[in-house]
Parts: C-alpha cells; structure tokens; sequence
C-alpha cells in the first residue's frame, strides 16, 4: 500500500497549524506594543495618578454596590397582569332586599371618588405632613431623607422620615412591615419603579385609597364615612386634619378611639399646613374653634353567621364569574332580618329554659325558601363567644332525618307509600338493626313505616334496591356530603351539615327541582353598577326527581308531622312535612320539615359530642322549629304543598285561632292534638313517652282507628305545673293539656326503661 499521500496530508496540515499559531502569538505582541505605545500618551503622575486610581477604584465598588441592590430588588419586581392588585381584600357591604346595610366583610373600603372630587384642602393636609415635595422628585425624594438625617443625628432619635409618599405606597402594596436594611432597598427600588409606570395623580390617588386608616378601614372614603358620616367629598379643614394625621400612626389617632390625641394630631398638621403656605392663619383658627366630630356607631344584632356564609359565597362568585378586578362591591342579599331575629330568639330562648333539662348546650338553623333562598342562619348561640357556624360547616350524624332520601331512592323504583313491606328482624354481617321501641309492627308499607320511623324497614329497602342507588338519590336532590357505602346508610351514620339536608328536603318543597341555597342576589360595584345577578347569571333549577315522586314523598312526611313522632311540629292551621332524626347516645337531635312557604331545619346538641339528656328529634328541635314558623309565616293563610292540598279544615283551624297565630313571638305555642312528652311513638319518640310491649302497642293502634278525623283541636298555653301534663276530653270533643295526676310516677319507670334499654340500638 502507498502510504505517502496520506503522509504528505498530515504534513501541510502541521504546516498551516504551526504558521497559524506563529502569526497568532506574533499579531497579539504587535498589537500589546502599539496598546502600550498609546497609553504612554497620557501617562501621569503624582497627585494626578491619586486622584485618578481612587476615582476609579470608586467606580469599581460603586458597580459591585449596584449589582448588589438590583439582586436585593429584583424579587420583588415579579410583575405580573395585576400586580397592583396584588394581596389585596376584598371590602364587601351587604344590604337586605330593601338596600339597608346588615353588615360588611372584608375590609372597610371605597375607591369609587374621582381625585378631582376630593377636597382640595384634604389633599394638601396629606402633602404636608406626608410628602411636601411629592411633585418635585423622582420617588425618592435625596434632599428630603439627607434634612432627615441631619435632624435625626442632632435629636439623636427619629424625628423625621425620610420616606416619599411613593416609597410608602411601595411598602403598602408590595411589602411587609419589617424593619431592616433589605426592606428600605426594596422600598426605593420599587418607588422608582412605580414612578416610572404611573403618573403622579394616580399615585397619589392609589395612596389615598390605599392606606389603612384606623378602624378597619383603607382609604379616605371609607375613613370619612366610618368617623364623620360622610362623604370625603364633604368633609371641612378640621375633618380633613384629622385624617391626615392618621397615616403616622392610625391605631394611636383614631377619633373613635381616642379623640384628644386625634384632634391634637390634627393641630400639629394644620401647623404644618400654615407654615408651607396651604391655609392662612384665619383658617387655622376658625378649624381650631370648630374641631372635629365623631359620629356615633349603633350596636344593633348583626346577622353574623349569616354574613359569614354569604361572603364565602360571595368570593365564590367572583372567582366563578371573573369579577377579580372589582375589590369594593355591595352585594344585596336574601335575608329576612325578621326571621333571622325570629330564629336567634327561639334558639336562645329554648336553650335557656329547656337546654338544660336536656343537656343541650348548642343549636343551629338554617331556614330558606324551597327555591333555595336563604333567610335566616343560626350557627350557634353566641357569636361573640364562637365564630364556628354549626349550620354550615358542623358535620353531625342526621340519624333518622336521612331516611327520606331512602324512601325517596325506593320510589324512584317503582315503590308507593302503600307498598308492603314487613317491620321485622334483619341482619347483615354481624350487624342486626333494631327499632328504638325495641319491638316490631310486622306487616306494614311504606308510609306508616316512615311515619313511625321504623328503622328495619329503611334497611330491608337497601337491601332490595342497594346502597348506591340511596347515595345517588340523595346526591340527586342536592346533598353534598361525602356519603360512605355502609351497611348502616339508611339510619343516617354519614354525617352531614344542618345546610346540606335542609337542601336535599327544600327539593322536595319544590315539587322535585333542585333547590339550589343562596344568599347573593345581586353583586354592584362602588359606583352602583350591576355586576353580577342571580336570575341573570345563574341557570334555571331543573327537575332532578319526577314530580309525583315529590308529591308522595310530601304526603309521606306530611304524617309524621300530624301522626308521627313530630307531632309537636304540626302548624295546624297550614300543611306542613318533615322528618325527626335522633343519633346514638342521644347526641343529635334533628327536625327538618318544610311548608309551602319556607324549608328550615334545625339541630341540638354539644360541641364536645356528649350526649344529651335524651333530647330527640320531636323534642328541642320540632317545638322549635314550629315557634320559629309561626313567626316566620307573617302571613298565616294555607297554603297547598305539592302532594299535601290545603283543605277547609286548615282554613277553620286558622280562622278559630287567628288572633292566637298572629300574634306569637317569645313563647311557646302548643297545639292540644299535638304530641306532648308523655304521648308515644313507636319509631322514635319524644322525651319522656311509655314505650309498652307490642302487643299493647297493635291494640292501641287498632283502637286508634275509630279516632274521629275531624276532632276540633285548639291552642293552650302551656302552665307552669311542675308536674308532666295528660290529655282530657271536654264534653264537645275538643281535646286540652291538664295536669298529669301520675306525671311523676310514670316519668320515673320511663327512665327506668331507659337506663334498661341498648344504648348502641340504632335510632
């Protein structure tokens, strides 16, 4: 092989290289000999040489120092779409139907004032005590902060600051409070960045919406009006002194809080207003003469827990409809203040007299039409003691009260309030539910099963239609609850909220749409502007269940309530539905029942889960939620439920006892039919009831059945008798409560049977 082309290949190779690198290396020493040669031209010497090093090893630093802030600064510039907004609340001021202000949430604040429409001496007070020189500098005001710092070195403290009005507005929006080197950095980086971006009046007007001012409030709007009542279009020299003088210190200045300081505080800004020539010395001492004056705040019972929801709804839509750009809105609600005052004083009124007889120390109701509007939330009994609202977000077990949603998924499949079906012994696994009496009716149907609240019979449904057509049926008329695939389902151990099942039952008051609870009705800005509207932005409720479904589900818990275990629930004078639920141990105790008008459901119980003193369903929770609807219904006429008609007989019952109706509020009202503590129930009764073998119980009820339907009934007062009250007929028929002559003894083996009974049976 010939091997000499390629040799002679690797030999120019090596050649270009090699002259390559020599006239490289030779170009470079040229070029660093004429370098040299040039700067000879200005070589110098002594002083100069001095001056010259030192200027240059100043610049050297001067750059290591500005590489140094832009690091320190440049976190904080992450600038995004909406970066002026960043961090910022919401201020919300909710009204009733009428317009009249409830209540706010958020913070207290109104950006809706043109600068051109706030008073000219207002905003001079700012400059004068805040920024006198803020038309003047570039957001960092040099000659300002050195005359700080020479009046703080010779007062040896801090005197003066040396913050610009655009340095303060940086801190207010993008940083936090801190004191420290790092902080001050950012603050004057970001002023020069803000200066660059806006112009000075919408700095200025930033600043004066912007700032806290005491009180709760930000901005000089919400100042003025929360201190003087008014507008900051009207405020005079001394209002507008002592508003200035609250961004140096606003908790220590506030005029509600301290007046004396506040108007002390608003001389040294009027002196300062003189001495750089805003006012003349005749309107320092005619401002002087006619200080300021704070108005007065009306405490009045704020509907707290309602509020509470309705911002959390609130905030919801915004983010739903992307409104995130309106930060200061009124937002008019669906509150009753009457039934909300209705409800707090029935609540608070039977946990003072009754509560402890039962050991219930809490209770909340929520209450609302069938279509969903809510009128009234109880979360609790105090609010300024506890600001958890057991209405919204307690999660209880609903025990009996869930079973509706039972009946109601087996209807769906072709069951009727008249199909039969057999009260009787089941088990499943290892567990076998019994009913509270501990006894058994047999043969029975689906009406009389719920009406008794028979707990085998919700149970054996399961069984026949399964567990997950219950869950999707009561998912389906608008229960949210996370609710486990458990054998104990129907008997209501999933817990729930008060909100969450007075939703599913206000479907079925609405015929089988979906009620959807809310309390915004419609959301405006500042300015007055509609922003948002429910029955303009919200979808129509569809029908989730078949009305006939809903109609025999009315009828079905229509007899619970007038013979059932929540007869001390029945209006009389109006058909009414509902269901009691009772939980293990007694801990819950529920009512969830409805008319035409209103849907409100109710609970008692303990924040610690002991239980309480037998407290069920047909106690606490049914006379109060019928002392809540009698107030709540102002109207008092009949009115037909869908399955459940009005008839004469609730027009009569009306008629003879209007005066009575209509006039109710702060007592207990009891009708005479009603079932009173010593009546029985067989499912789940009142406190205090004879519960007898089953054999008496079937020959009660067959004796029963040649009760008269059109008894009279009228409404008593309840006495003051010690002693448990019986039931007597007058010659005319008409049945009243009179005083038990052997109250004492049958209570005593009541609770004896009690003490004797499972406590873990489910209820």
């Amino acid at each position: 092989m010939n091997f000499k082309p390629i040799i002679a290949f690797f030999r120019a190779v090596d050649s270009y290289v090699s002259s390559g690198l020599f006239e490289v290396t030779d170009g470079l020493r040229r070029a660093w000999l004429a370098y040299s040669s040039f700067l000879l031209r200005f070589r110098i010497t002594g002083l100069k040489r001095v001056i010259v090093d030192l200027a240059d090893d100043a610049a050297t630093f001067a750059m290591v120092f500005a590489i140094g802030i832009i690091a320190l600064a440049l976190p904080t510039l992450k600038e995004t779409d909406d970066i002026w907004n960043a961090g910022r609340q919401y201020a919300v001021t909710f009204t009733d139907a009428n317009g009249e202000i409830i209540g706010k949430r958020g913070i207290l604040q109104d950006d809706a004032i043109p600068l051109d429409e706030i008073p000219p001496h207002l905003v001079k007070a700012v400059l004068a005590t805040e920024d006198v020189r803020f038309f003047h500098h570039f957001g960092v005001d040099v000659l300002g902060t050195m005359r700080a710092m020479v009046a703080n070195a010779q007062a040896q403290g801090v005197v003066q600051g040396g913050s610009t009005l655009t340095q303060q507005l940086a801190k207010n929006l993008f940083l936090s409070p801190e004191r420290s080197l790092r902080r001050k950095v950012h603050e004057a980086f970001l002023a020069l960045w803000i200066e660059a971006r806006l112009t000075k009046a919408e700095i200025l007007k930033m600043y004066l919406d912007r700032t806290y001012m005491g009180g709760g409030t930000y901005g000089m709007e919400a100042a003025a009006q929360f201190y003087f009542g008014k507008s900051v279009r009207d405020v005079n020299l001394a209002e507008a002194a002592v508003l200035a003088g609250l961004f140096k210190a606003p908790s220590s200045y506030a005029p509600h809080v301290n007046l004396d300081a506040a108007r002390e505080r608003a001389g040294v800004v009027m002196g300062r207003m003189l001495d750089v020539g805003y006012i003349t010395q005749g309107e320092l001492l005619e401002a002087t003469r006619n200080p300021a004056q704070v108005v007065k705040h009306n405490n009045f019972a704020s509907p707290d827990y309602f509020l509470d929801w309705a911002y959390k709804e609130t905030l919801d839509i915004i983010e739903k409809q992307g409104l995130t750009d309106d930060y200061v809105v009124e937002v008019k609600t669906t509150i009753d203040l009457d039934m909300q005052k209705a409800a707090a004083e029935e609540i608070d009124r039977m946990l003072t007299t009754e509560g402890p007889r039962y050991n219930a120390s809490q209770a909340a109701l929520v209450s609302m039409t069938p279509k969903g509007a809510v009128k009234a939330i109880i979360g609790g009994r105090n609010y300024e003691e506890s600001q958890f609202n057991r209405a919204t977000d307690a999660l209880r077990q609903p025990g009996s009260s869930f079973k509706p949603f039972v009946y109601a998924a087996a209807l769906l499949e072709g069951f009727t309030p008249e199909t039969p079906i057999v009260d009787g012994p089941i088990t499943i696994g290892n567990w076998s539910p019994r009913n509270y009496s501990g006894g058994y009716a047999g043969r029975t149907n689906l009406i009389n099963a719920l009406t008794r609240s028979y707990n085998t019979v919700p149970v054996r449904l399961m069984t026949q239609i399964g567990r997950k057509k219950i869950i999707d049926t009561a998912h389906l008329v608008g229960v949210q609850s996370k609710l486990a695939s458990i054998p104990s389902l129907p008997l209501g151990v999933n817990e729930m909220t008060v909100l969450d099942i007075t939703r599913g039952y206000a479907t079925f008051a609405a015929g089988g749409k979906l009620s959807q609870p809310h309390t915004v009705v419609e959301i405006r800005r500042a300015s007055g502007e509609l922003i948002y509207s429910r029955a303009r932005n919200e979808p129509a409720s569809p029908q989730v269940i078949p009305e006939t479904v809903a109609a025999d589900m009315n009828r079905m818990m229509g007899q619970v309530v007038t013979a059932g275990t929540a007869r001390n629930a029945d209006l009389g004078y109006t058909p009414a539905a509902g269901k009691t639920g009772t939980t293990q141990s007694y801990r819950d105790a529920w009512f969830v029942g409805f008319t035409a008008k209103y849907v409100t459901g109710v609970w008692f119980g303990n924040d610690d889960y002991s239980p309480t003193n037998r407290a069920t369903g047909g106690s606490l929770p049914a006379k109060t939620w019928k002392a809540f609807m009698l107030r709540a219904d102002r109207a008092k006429a009949p009115m037909s439920l869908v399955g459940l008609p009005a008839t004469q007989q609730h027009a009569a019952f009306l008629e003879e006892n209007r005066n009575l109706l209509e006039n109710v509020g702060g007592e207990e009202i009891q009708l005479a039919s009603a079932q009173t503590d010593d009546e029985s129930a067989v499912g789940e009764p009142t406190s205090g009831q004879s519960r007898d073998d089953a054999v008496i119980r079937v020959l009660r009820d067959m004796f029963t059945l040649f009760k008269k339907e059109d008894q009279k009934v009228r409404i008593v007062r309840p006495s003051n008798q010690a002693r448990p009250a019986k039931q007597a007929s007058t010659s005319d028929g008409v049945r009243v409560i009179t005083p038990g002559l052997f109250g004492n003894f049958q209570q005593k083996r009541n609770f004896n049977l009690h003490q004797r009974r499972n406590n873990h049976r489910e209820r």
